[in-house]
């Protein structure tokens, strides 16, 4: 069969309206091709939610490579503010604009475009799996958990997965992720005594307790960092009382931190530390402060090795680049591949994710087609 053009499939997608939930056609469109190149694809779907394994090769192959991705986008935003239609796929001066552009149906398109031409020209005595989701951008409960619940479940597994996420901050090549920080957000409600701003000693103010404890815990470096990971960080997101009057203290006051933790923590740890801190300023402020935790993911780490080197080997044959191991950023459905199999992170420059004018530059899709095959082309030598 003819090579697969990962342009012309990245436009494919992009006119696909997949917002997180919607599949919006775009998994019918990577099945149609992939069943083409002789891949048994399986829909797994759940909680309202599509996503689609795709395997060549026999079924517990000791070698098995895996990409993963995503086909669910972020809303648009304002259209109007868009230049060209947010689902046009159009190509303005060696750009496709659209979004999930950047974010990530290029990324897609290349791994698909290059396990496709990869066991058609020369197949592998292994497996290549493709597990692609429609639920990264949104909750991520009934995406690539459930792809890898289903695939423990009927024996699928790989060896080894790259995720085609976008880690390159300013040009192709610079970067790859060995490793993700943590994510935790915690909410916490302090309950007072009402009263008339006039006579605050017959009131107990929450918002008097809350800055209080916000200072307390934006006061103190979380930690300076360790072998593999840059400090952690702690930001106050919102301070809220919802109270329109002036001469009103409030019974309750809400605010909210998110943390981006290193491998010096854990979401427990870190969850007991801010219990801790919100009871000293309870105690001292006779304000009560509840605390509830969301952890979306510990930090992790795929220690620098052959699978590494191998992906960095790659990027750097293709690109003339080495790229830098790092484990900055935010959170991608690695940190649930991690617990399947080591994960190693690799796509093109993310600068205009989930921005209006989201776009890609034509070249960048072909490179990094290119560096995915010759990925799986070492990886099966």
């Amino acid at each position: 069969m003819p090579a697969i053009d990962p342009v012309a499939l990245t436009a494919d997608l992009i006119r696909c309206p997949s917002v997180t939930p919607a599949e919006g056609g775009a998994l019918g469109v990577l099945q149609a091709v992939l069943q083409g190149a002789g891949f048994d694809c399986t829909r797994v779907d759940r909680g309202g939610i599509a996503n689609l394994y795709a395997r060549w090769g026999r079924k517990g192959a000791n070698k098995a490579f895996g990409f993963n991705g995503h086909t669910d986008v972020v809303p648009v935003g304002d259209a109007a503010a868009w230049t060209q239609d947010p689902f046009g796929a159009a190509v303005v001066d060696g750009w496709m604009y659209g979004r999930g552009a950047t974010d990530m149906k290029s990324g897609v398109a290349a791994f698909v475009a290059a396990a496709v031409d990869f066991v058609t020209d020369t197949p592998p005595d292994g497996a290549v799996i493709l597990a692609i989701t429609g639920d990264e951008e949104g909750e991520s409960v009934d995406g690539t958990r459930a792809l890898l619940d289903w695939m423990a479940a009927n024996g699928e597994a790989m060896s080894h997965c790259l995720v085609g996420e976008p880690t390159c901050p300013e040009v192709m090549g610079e970067m790859m992720k060995i490793g993700r920080r943590g994510s935790l957000t915690a909410y916490f409600t302090a309950r007072g005594v009402q009263g008339h701003s006039a006579y605050p000693h017959r009131a107990k103010n929450p918002v008097t307790a809350m800055v209080a404890l916000m200072a307390q815990l934006e006061a103190q470096p979380l930690d300076a960092g360790t072998a593999h990971f840059d400090a952690s960080t702690l930001a106050i997101t919102t301070i809220d009382t919802g109270n329109p009057a002036t001469n009103v203290i409030p019974a309750v006051c809400r605010g909210t931190v998110n943390i981006r933790f290193n491998d010096a923590h854990s979401g427990a740890s870190l969850s007991d530390w801010l219990r801790a801190e919100a009871a000293a300023v309870q105690a001292q402020t006779g304000v009560e402060i509840a605390v509830a935790v969301s952890i979306s993911g510990e930090s992790f780490l795929t220690p620098p090795g052959e699978f590494s080197a191998l992906v960095a080997a790659s990027v750097q044959a293709e690109t003339g680049r080495l790229p830098v191991a790092s484990t900055s950023g935010g959170t991608s459905d690695a940190r649930f591949v991690k617990d399947h199999c080591p994960v190693v992170e690799f796509g093109l420059v993310g600068k205009t994710m989930h921005q209006v004018d989201e776009r890609v530059e034509v070249a960048q899709i072909l490179a990094l087609k290119a560096i995915y095959g010759r990925i799986l082309r070492d990886y099966f030598a």
